[in-house]
């Protein structure tokens, strides 16, 4: 081949390559494009899934997310044991339009394993037009397994918080309950709702005053004289008389905080902050205590108790009426109406009411929860209605009520409200409103135990605690008047009254008379018992052992009791 041939095919040769590089250079591009294109349909997909798809199920379903937050707080007891704590728990949903199986025969299904269900609202839920429908909430793990084993992937399952208390109806009034939400809505949980609430406390327990040693005692006590006596209710307070802490409170029947739907809504009613009953003769610690304190009243100043008071067309009387004439100890050792009425004739209504604003009785119970109840009072304070104040009838108020002015009266006569949380030991008290002098404090605690050694009280006198106390029996007012039969009866005392600590106070609703009571229902009978049982109980758990040796000094009242029984 001549060398212009052989330089002709090289230049042939050359462009071949050149144009089979090109096409080359073109096809790797369109490859890297193609790549590209699909990597960033992927990457668009992905994002759809793992954001969008998220954001829309937390727009349609905020519970959902539920199960990422911090739980609600705690609420313990003062010695830390959990009262209300939060677990994790799973909720039934559906997605109707995912659904593959019969949905009539899906429904049926759920149902079978769910019976609290209606078969109609699970079919509801099945056609629904929304993209995601709830079918139940908190439910088992064996409902779970057998729910997932319908193998249908139009269910779903997904976390939520469950509130839990697992010392059941104890103490349900003070704690209350949270919706299915987890929302308060009574009791603790309602007052400290944004407290408990996930947020800046970091889940910080919430420590109460309450001690369920001593709230357990209390309730098997009044639960015992309910069943005994036939009452229909009960109430009850242990209470520190320095700090106006409550180491325990219940209103019976309770509830279950843990079911409260299945409850009877009675139930739900707290007797100790909500409900206000005449208290009967417990009144007669305020009125004596005032009357001393104002200098009005002497131990040994005697009062004519022979005749009732005309009032109007009713007449004020004693419940036994063998007396004549009595010393101020003995009206009220022996619970005298009549005797009262006339102590607080002497005071004047003015004084009286002063003494109940400065108590806390003339307005709702200072507490941290919201259930708490305004007494009722006369509208108008007049001498007769100041009379009968005397003696608790005219006026209405709580237990609470009750509590925290014999705190007041046997603790040095320093008032402080009542609280729920625990004061930690070495805490400086509240600051306190003095209400009575020493002086008058020291009468009134030996005046007390004088009611459970000598007087109406003895049946709560609990050998070696040196109870203190009075007895309160007051008639339910109804249609026409009050009601002879239907009684409210109160024991309210405090212990060891040679140095108080604590004050107790158990009522009975309605108790009925039983052949051990020979047919009496009032309250020296029925509640002054169950103040003995409690503190038999409950001292020793406190730290106040009982001791034989120890006791009130009565000998100086003894001067005063004259015996004047005809």
């Amino acid at each position: 081949m001549n060398p212009a041939a052989l330089r002709s095919l090289r230049i042939q040769l050359a462009g071949h390559r050149q144009q089979a590089l090109e096409r080359s250079r073109q096809r790797l591009v369109i490859g890297v494009l193609l790549f590209a294109a699909v990597t960033v349909l992927i990457g668009l997909r992905l994002m759809d899934l793992a954001v969008l798809k998220a954001i829309d199920r937390s727009t349609r379903q905020p519970d959902i997310l539920a199960s990422v937050r911090p739980p609600r707080a705690d609420i313990l007891d003062r010695n830390g044991e959990v009262l209300a704590t939060t677990l994790k728990v799973q909720a039934l949903a559906v997605r109707p339009q995912k659904v593959i199986g019969d949905k009539e025969q899906l429904a049926r299904r759920i149902v079978e394993v769910l019976p609290h269900l209606e078969l109609e609202f699970v079919r509801r839920q099945m056609h629904s037009n929304a993209k995601f429908r709830y079918i139940s909430r908190r439910l088992s793990p064996d409902q779970v397994n057998r729910i997932n084993a319908l193998g249908e992937p139009g269910l779903e399952f997904h976390d939520e918080a469950e509130r839990v208390y697992p010392n059941g109806t104890l103490a349900a009034h003070v704690l209350g309950y949270t919706n299915i939400d987890g929302r308060g809505m009574a009791g603790i949980e309602r007052a400290f709702d944004a407290r408990l609430s996930p947020g800046e406390q970091l889940n910080k327990p919430l420590k109460l005053s309450i001690d369920v040693r001593v709230q357990h005692a209390l309730e098997y006590e009044l639960n015992a004289a309910m069943e005994k006596f036939s009452a229909i209710g009960a109430a009850g307070l242990v209470m520190d008389v320095h700090s106006g802490e409550l180491l325990a409170m219940t209103s019976l029947p309770a509830f279950d905080p843990n079911a409260v739907s299945r409850s009877p809504s009675e139930t739900w009613f707290n007797r100790a902050t909500q409900g206000v009953y005449e208290q009967g003769s417990t009144f007669k610690i305020f009125t004596t205590a005032m009357g001393l304190e104002e200098g009005i009243v002497t131990l040994g100043k005697r009062y004519d108790v022979s005749q009732p008071i005309a009032v109007g067309r009713f007449r004020i009387r004693d419940y036994r009426s063998n007396y004549k004439n009595l010393s101020a100890a003995e009206v009220f050792m022996h619970s005298s109406n009549i005797g009262t009425a006339l102590m607080a004739v002497d005071m004047g209504p003015e004084v009286q009411q002063a003494y109940f604003r400065k108590l806390g009785l003339l307005e709702a119970a200072q507490i941290e929860l919201k259930e708490s109840s305004q007494p009722l009072v006369p509208s108008q304070w007049s001498k007769v209605s100041s009379m009968t104040m005397s003696y608790g009838h005219g006026i209405a108020v709580t237990s609470l009520h009750v509590a925290t002015g014999i705190a007041t009266v046997v603790n040095g006569g320093i008032w402080r409200p009542a609280t729920l949380m625990h004061v930690p030991a070495g805490t400086v008290a509240a600051t306190g409103e003095r209400i009575f002098s020493e002086q008058t404090s020291k009468t009134m605690r030996e005046l007390m135990r004088l009611v459970v050694v000598q007087g109406t009280g003895k049946k709560a006198d609990a050998p070696g605690f040196r109870i203190g106390g009075k007895t309160g029996t007051a008639e339910k007012p109804g249609v026409g008047g009050y009601q002879r039969k239907s009684l409210i009866t109160t024991f309210a005392g405090a212990f060891p009254m040679d140095d108080p600590r604590y004050v107790v106070i158990a009522t009975l609703d309605e108790p009925q008379g039983t052949k051990e009571t020979y047919g009496f229902a009032t309250a020296g009978w029925n509640a002054a018992p169950v103040m003995k049982a409690v503190v038999q109980r409950v001292g020793p758990i406190l730290g106040v052992e009982p001791n034989v040796n120890k006791d009130v000094d009565l000998r100086p009242m003894q001067q005063y009791i004259a015996g004047k029984q005809t």
